[in-house]
């Protein structure tokens, strides 16, 4: 039995077990375990944790009994099934009722035999104890195996729903073929995809036969003799057979045949023809422009190139870059929606004048361009220009609006003009800017003295920036005077530009470019605030008038701009006047109305500039309660030669007074201008008759002139 000590349990009063260990002390073969406690130590049978062997065999004195009572051997016998009780006694016949188990035996008072007896049933129990460790751990495997078995099969039987599952839940169609090209498996996807029929298309039916189906179905153009041939040689080889099929009802089938190892393959069919419309419709998009579908720079790009390499073997081509003359205006009037009708409209006409081996393109925005090939002679791009020209220039029916637009083009001729794409382009582009110089509605050939112009252009742009960075910027006043007192009433505040390598530049040379490049609305708050600031220092509590660009007021800064310039001033708002032209009126109507309402209730005075020279002032003059009408100088200057300015000052200084708006002749120069204005109403003038445009320290001194003139009256 492997050699351990029986362990044998001994319970009995002190004295007999002091006995029985003596008895015990002489069989090696023997581990005794002798308790007195009148009770069953049941920790002693099985010790817990398995720090100790459990008791093999027990035997119980009848003194022991008596004292614990007869209870105790069933305890012993539910304590282990395999048990033994020795039960040591006087006189057996009364041990009879305790004979309750096979597993319960009695002597006679005689330790020396018990033990014997006890050694004999521990070796009992430590068999019977093994066997039955056997056969659990044996009905224990068996179970186990019963259960994996069982797992496997469910596990099995999942895995094959799911794979069903996935199979025909498969965007391609898949289809496995054996080394004789007989079908093994095909997911209903491959059915869907070209109709084909379960009883036709079933395992074991050969290729050819399902081919030949299709064939009949219309949905494959090959031979399938061939076909099969040359994928059993593709797939022997073992490579992935690839191929893009067009299916007889227009759609584009990608098939890859991957090889197996035993001679077979797997082949899958995807329907990619959504996706080869989407890949080509990407690639049309990044050459294309999104509004017009003409070519766009990059595919414009390309096709300068592809030109230039003819150039090199002695052609001659023009590159022509045009935009639309004023097409900002048709934005801001008719809006944006319109305003690509229209870019709609011109690209239809360029494509009616162009050649089908000429290119056109959108650049961006209004602006597009044209290659011209094949030319014979430079002055034929002139030519085509021009048909360009009145082609654009047509009226335009948009929504029921006519809009009229010309358009400018630059053109530049290779090789004289450039022998690259960048160099052409810049070179067109400096055409073109020269002919929106000249007058617009017009062609011109770049001619190398462009380029110097346009490094000016740049200089002066380096030039502004810095000055705005620097602040080489001074206000000018020019003095508002009553027409009938001849007293001030007010300043207009004239930007100046005081550079330190120009000396004096006039607002006419860089206040267009500032506005080109968006430098006018840092430029208009600091007038607005120096404005401000020098007005609330002067002597008398004249008006000061700030012209605010349309600029300022697309930036939505000009409220927020207008109120910190009067809370660092301190000047009183009553005091500021704010001159705007009818441009500012064109965008977004609405909410500048709404800024224009607002800035008036803090006590601000709004005057419409330039009056006459814009679209539709008289509607504006209804929208928007205007405190003062500018009459613009070009009506003033001939207003002695001229009736009809004569008579359109007349008839503005009459809706004024109607309208109960001050009127302010502007560019007064002359006594009898002054004196013809008076005739014609206006209530206030402006110009060099009174004084030019003076520095703020000039102007005080003006001021104080004046005073003395007054008192001297």
């Amino acid at each position: 039995m492997g050699g351990l000590a029986l362990k044998i349990l001994f319970c009995g009063t002190e004295r007999e077990c002091a006995a029985m260990r003596a008895v015990a002390a002489t069989a090696s073969t023997i581990d005794l375990v002798a308790s007195s406690e009148g009770r069953v130590p049941t920790e002693l049978i099985w010790p817990p944790g398995g720090r100790a062997a459990p008791i093999e065999a027990v035997i119980v004195t009848q003194a022991w009994l008596a004292a614990s009572g007869p209870d105790v051997i069933a305890e012993f016998l539910s304590a282990d099934d395999g048990l033994c009780l020795v039960l040591e006694a006087a006189k057996l016949e009364r041990m009879s009722d305790h004979i309750v188990s096979d597993r319960v035996m009695a002597v006679p008072n005689d330790p020396p035999r018990a033990l014997q007896l006890a050694a004999a049933l521990a070796q009992r129990c430590r068999v019977e104890r093994a066997h039955a460790t056997t056969r659990w751990e044996l009905h224990a495997a068996q179970r186990a195996a019963q259960m994996v078995s069982t797992e496997y099969q469910r596990q099995r039987r999942d895995r094959d729903k799911l794979f069903e599952i996935a199979l025909n839940n498969m965007s391609q169609g898949l289809c496995m073929f054996d080394a004789d090209a007989n079908l093994l498996v095909c997911n209903e996807r491959y059915l869907e995809m070209y109709g084909l029929s379960r009883d036709v298309v079933a395992p074991g039916v050969n290729l050819r036969t399902i081919l030949l189906h299709r064939k009949e179905r219309g949905n494959f153009a090959g031979d399938p003799e061939i076909y099969v041939k040359e994928l059993l040689a593709a797939t022997a080889k073992g490579d992935v057979h690839t191929q893009l099929v067009q299916s007889g009802d227009g759609r584009t089938i990608s098939i890859v045949n991957g090889a197996m190892a035993n001679g077979g393959w797997v082949a899958t069919h995807e329907d990619i023809t959504e996706r080869t419309r989407a890949e080509e419709k990407i690639r049309h998009m990044a050459r294309h422009d999104s509004l017009s579908g003409l070519p766009n720079r990059a595919a414009f790009r390309d096709e300068m190139e592809a030109a230039l390499k003819r150039v090199r073997r002695g052609q001659m081509i023009a590159v022509m870059c045009l935009d639309l003359d004023h097409f900002k205006n048709v934005n801001d009037t008719l809006g944006h929606v319109l305003g690509d009708k229209l870019l709609c409209a011109a690209a239809d006409r360029l494509k009616d004048v162009v050649r089908e081996t000429d290119t056109i393109a959108r650049l961006g925005g209004d602006e597009f361009a044209v290659l011209q090939t094949g030319l014979d002679k430079p002055e034929s791009a002139g030519s085509f220009a021009q048909r360009i020209i009145t082609a654009i220039n047509q009226p335009y029916d948009l929504d029921g609006h006519q809009v009229v637009v010309s358009t400018s083009v630059g053109i530049a001729i290779s090789p004289n003009d450039g022998n690259t794409t960048e160099q052409l382009l810049r070179n067109a582009d400096m055409a073109l800017y020269r002919a929106k110089s000249d007058g617009r509605s017009t062609y011109r050939y770049f001619e190398p003295e462009m380029d110097q112009q346009l490094q000016a252009r740049r200089s002066l742009e380096i030039d502004l920036r810095n000055a705005v960075a620097n602040g080489e910027f001074q206000l000018f006043y020019q003095p508002q005077v009553d027409a009938v007192t001849e007293r001030i009433t007010g300043c207009e505040a004239l930007l100046r530009w005081n550079s330190p390598t120009r000396g004096m530049v006039p607002p006419s040379e860089f206040v267009p470019l500032a506005e080109e490049i968006g430098l006018i609305v840092p430029i208009g708050e600091w007038v607005l605030k120096q404005a401000c600031c020098e007005a609330a220092s002067w002597t008398e509590p004249v008006r000061v008038a700030v012209n605010l660009s349309p600029a300022q007021f697309k930036s939505r800064s000009v409220m927020q701009s207008v109120i910190n310039a009067l809370a660092v001033s301190g000047l009183e708002a009553s005091r500021l006047e704010l001159e705007i032209t009818e441009s500012v009126l064109l965008h977004d109507n609405e909410a500048t109305l709404a800024t224009l309402h607002q800035l008036r209730s803090f006590g601000i005075k709004i005057s419409m500039d330039d009056f006459g020279t814009g679209y539709s002032s008289l509607s504006y003059l209804r929208s928007f309660p205007f405190d003062k009408i500018k009459i613009d100088r070009s009506f003033i200057k001939d207003i002695s030669d001229k009736g009809d300015c004569a008579a359109i000052v007349k008839a503005v200084a009459g809706l004024g007074k109607g309208l109960g708006i001050a009127t302010t002749a502007e560019g007064v120069e002359t006594i009898e201008q002054l004196r013809q204005v008076r005739l014609e109403g206006c209530t206030e003038v402006q110009g060099y008759f009174f004084s030019a445009p003076q520095p703020a320290a000039a102007l005080r001194e003006y001021f104080e002139r004046q005073k003395t003139q007054t008192r001297a009256v």
